[in-house]
Formats: C-alpha cells, sequence, structure tokens
C-alpha cells in the first residue's frame, strides 16, 4: 500500500507517524516535509484550504498534521484506522504542544 504523508520534524505526532510507518514493510511511504521547502508547504496549503476534512482542523486553529493520503486517494488524519501500526516502544517523548499555537497540543 502506499501511503503520502505530510508532515514535519518539528511535530512529535508527525515523527512518531513517520517512525511506525517506516517500520512497516508493505507500506511504500512518500514523506513531504512541508518546512522542507516552499512547493511541498503550497502542495499541503493547497489540500488545507480547499479541502472540506480540514475545516474542523482549521476552525479549532490548528495545522492539521500529520496529514495522509492513501493509495486509493481517500484522505484521512488517523492512519491507525486502516493499518496496524506497530506498538510505540520509545521511552521518551516530545510534548505534543510543541507544535500547537494555543500550547494545548493537537498539530
Amino acid at each position: 500500500m502506499k501511503i503520502t504523508m505530510y508532515g514535519a520534524e518539528i511535530c512529535p505526532d508527525c515523527v512518531k507517524a513517520k517512525k511506525s510507518l517506516t517500520a512497516l514493510n508493505h507500506i511504500d511511504l512518500e514523506y513531504k516535509n512541508i518546512i522542507g521547502d516552499t512547493a511541498t508547504l503550497k502542495e499541503f496549503l493547497a489540500y488545507r484550504d480547499h479541502d472540506a476534512i480540514f475545516q474542523e482542523i482549521k476552525d479549532s486553529g490548528r495545522i492539521g498534521i500529520p496529514f495522509f493520503i492513501l493509495d486509493n486517494g481517500e484522505k484521512t488524519f488517523d492512519i491507525g484506522e486502516y493499518i496496524d501500526l506497530p506498538d510505540e516502544t520509545e521511552d521518551t517523548e516530545v510534548p505534543a504542544f510543541s507544535c500547537s499555537i494555543d500550547k494545548k497540543g493537537q498539530c
């Protein structure tokens, strides 16, 4: 299964999702770092600005990452609804509020 993931290395949820997906042999992950270059950021913003899935995200002041597009075109923020992710084994965790403007978490 091919999955396109939009995220950022400064987002703890993105880092965990990327690590989990990379560990799965049956997943072909195309990771797109939205802070890596302007073209990728614009690509992500085109989804964020025009796709209805982002309305609640925007209304609550969040960014909307990690954001996943499945090989069938379906879009989601929760990849765990579609595939079984490996259990988290890492003890250290970056606080989620690091990427939240309201300091409440939720990127």
